[in-house]
């Protein structure tokens, strides 16, 4: 089976949800969990859009292991020089470099022409080259433009050194069957994406980022941009937990799998939702609070005799479990520290008075807290 990437932008494209405001601090919490997750990735800023960025994706290189560090650029210098700043003390540094190459962008929103956005693409990868390994490149708006042109700016980006060509559907314009042809037309154009990454970064606007993604994937890509509850400007990104679990419930099917650890999925997906105030719909698909919900008759008997009778994937496998309400708004913080001794967390002192003003916050506005609520809105914002 193929393995394909993952690579997360909830730090990133995710936070350009209207109203998401995140600080350095929220951002490190996010960071950390996705490195638990298991993601390839996390592309934790645009450091040129603000110092706070900056920061951010600074502290992000610095403290958080495993993944690769990416950090965006556009097609400048000093947009490239601000990212490697940024991710100069990760392990595994990034740049990725974007530019418009639709003729609509490149006109009003660029400012442009096709000769000068060929002209920034050379001078920009080549300058991230000079500074990281991995260099990613993005032709902004690609399933609107010219073919050509597309296949021309690839290429020179190739040329400079990009070692990952992410094809994004910038406006979720495309239908699965276009993407794919896309793609497999990409490759035929320009033979050197068969010494690079291919990947894709889609949009949700008709509600086909998951399903592009996959039509991606199936026409060769090897990397998938996401972010946690599909978060992203307008209608949103490529859901990273529909995807992940698309592929770890077919993937058989579709020879292919990921290297994510679901049960860490509804945790990360939780945490999120909590910190972005960006609540998850019920129906959600894998996440949403009836996603693994039976209301009538007939279907409760039948799971309760046979799981799969209504349901195609295991709860356990994104860290749904029943063990049921733990503790509430009376408990005591005896009990308090008891539930954290069978989460392998052992407090005293000053971190459990810590501990327990966090959870008597939390559990003035929720009636009960399981475990996983414990770990998330306990346990992580105190680091303990």
């Amino acid at each position: 089976m193929r393995r394909i990437m993952v690579f997360d932008t909830t730090l990133r494209d995710g936070v350009h949800s209207p109203g998401v405001a995140l600080d350095t601090e929220q951002r490190l919490q996010i960071a950390h969990r996705l490195a638990r997750l298991g993601v390839d990735a996390i592309e934790a800023g645009f450091p040129a859009s603000g110092p706070a960025d900056l920061e951010a994706v600074g502290r992000i290189a610095r403290e958080v292991r495993g993944p690769m560090i990416k950090a965006l650029a556009r097609a400048r210098a000093g947009d490239v020089e601000l990212a490697w700043q940024a991710v100069r003390d990760a392990r595994r540094p990034a740049i990725t470099i974007f530019v418009p190459t639709s003729d609509i962008q490149i006109e009003h929103v660029l400012g442009s022409s096709r000769e000068d956005v060929l002209e920034r693409t050379a001078a920009a990868i080549a300058k991230a080259r000079s500074l990281v390994e991995e260099v990613e490149f993005s032709p902004m708006d690609a399933t609107r433009a010219d073919a050509g042109f597309l296949a021309d700016v690839v290429a020179t980006a190739i040329d400079q050194g990009a070692s990952i060509v992410s094809v994004p559907d910038t406006v979720g314009y495309a239908t699965p069957d276009e993407f794919g042809d896309l793609l497999r037309r990409l490759r035929e154009a320009v033979p050197t994406l068969g010494g690079v990454v291919l990947g894709v970064h889609c949009h949700n606007d008709l509600g086909l980022a998951v399903a592009n993604s996959l039509a991606g994937v199936l026409a060769g890509a090897r990397s998938v941009e996401c972010t946690v509850n599909g978060l992203g400007a307008r209608a949103g990104n490529t859901s990273l937990e529909e995807f992940v679990m698309l592929l770890d419930t077919r993937g058989e099917t579709l020879g292919a799998r990921t290297g994510v650890n679901t049960a860490e999925i509804l945790a990360t997906s939780r945490l999120v939702s909590e910190l972005t105030g960006y609540a998850v719909q019920y129906n959600k698909a894998i996440v949403g609070r009836n996603a693994f919900a039976h209301a009538t008759a007939q279907a409760v008997s039948a799971v309760r005799r046979s799981p799969g009778t209504y349901e195609i994937m295991d709860p356990a496998a994104i860290g749904l479990d029943d063990r049921g309400p733990l503790l509430d708004r009376g408990s005591s913080r005896e009990a308090l520290r008891a539930a954290l001794q069978t989460l392998g967390v052992a407090v005293a002192g000053s971190d459990l008075d810590a501990a327990f003003a966090r959870f008597q916050d939390v559990a003035a506005r929720k009636r009960h807290l399981t475990a996983l609520d414990l770990e998330l809105l306990v346990i992580a914002p105190l680091n303990l």
